[in-house]
This record gives structure tokens, C-alpha cells and sequence, in this order.
């Protein structure tokens, strides 16, 4: 072949190989997953794991936990000020005390009869002065204008 031949058969090549590729997905992936958490006692079990070992391990330590070395100093420093034993703690709210419950039902119902008791008493108040003045007009009316009976 004549290298006018050869570099034809060449471009052939290469126009059918450009031919078979796809384009690439110009989308974006979502991500995988969320960022990893981790637990306490996960954390002291890794740093008591982490300080024993010397700089090759600990390297590979990290790479097969997947972690990185900043983020073994901040659980460092947090155990140094004793933040692991808070975030111990089961998330949530605290369970209350069974007296302290009934304490503060009993305080509400209370609140509640109060201001029951306040309104009874407004009511009674004003029927109060509606006979009273019910009564001066019946009063009035028995009298005539000029304070005579009619």
C-alpha cells in the first residue's frame, strides 16, 4: 500500500471508532448517601485503636475506616473536654419524673378552676346588679311620675 492508501484506511479507522462512542451523561448524580455519623462509643473505641499504633498503621487505619486525621484530632479534643460522655446521651427529651407530671397536670387543671371560678363570680355579679336594677324599675314604674301610686 501507498501511504495516500494507508492513511485512508486510517481515517476509515478512526471515523468508525469516533462513530461507536456515546456521549457522556452531562446530568449530575445525586448523592450517594448522607454524611456518616458517628457514635461515641465508636469514637473511644477508634481513638483507644488509633493511639497505639505507629504512623504506617495508623495511616492505614484511617483508610480502612474511611476516615480522615482532622477529624480524629477533633474527636481528641473533644474527649479531652469530656464532650463524649454528653454525646453519650440518648438524644431527645429527658424522661420526666411521674410526680413531676402529675405535679404539673394537677397545676393546670388548677389554672383552669380558677379562671372558672373568676368568670362564675363576674357572672353573679352582674345578675346581682340586673335584680337590682330590675327592681328599681319596678319600683319606678309602680309609682307614677309625680311619686304617685297608679
Amino acid at each position: 500500500m501507498t501511504t495516500t492508501e494507508q492513511d485512508a484506511v486510517r481515517a476509515r479507522t478512526d471515523t468508525r471508532a469516533l462513530k461507536d462512542t456515546t456521549d457522556p451523561n452531562p446530568e449530575v448524580e445525586p448523592r450517594a448517601r448522607a454524611p456518616r455519623r458517628y457514635s461515641a462509643k465508636y469514637k473511644a473505641e477508634f481513638l483507644a485503636e488509633y493511639e497505639t499504633l505507629d504512623k504506617e498503621a495508623k495511616g492505614a487505619a484511617l483508610r480502612r475506616e474511611g476516615l480522615y486525621s482532622a477529624l480524629v484530632s477533633e474527636w481528641r479534643k473533644q474527649r479531652d473536654r469530656g464532650a463524649l460522655a454528653e454525646l453519650a446521651r440518648p438524644a431527645g427529651r429527658q424522661p420526666v419524673d411521674p410526680l413531676e407530671r402529675e405535679n404539673r397536670r394537677l397545676q393546670r387543671e388548677n389554672a383552669r378552676l380558677s379562671s372558672e371560678l373568676e368568670k362564675t363570680r363576674q357572672v353573679i355579679d352582674v345578675q346581682g346588679k340586673l335584680s337590682a336594677l330590675l327592681g328599681q324599675l319596678a319600683t319606678d314604674s309602680a309609682t307614677g311620675d309625680w311619686g304617685e301610686t297608679k
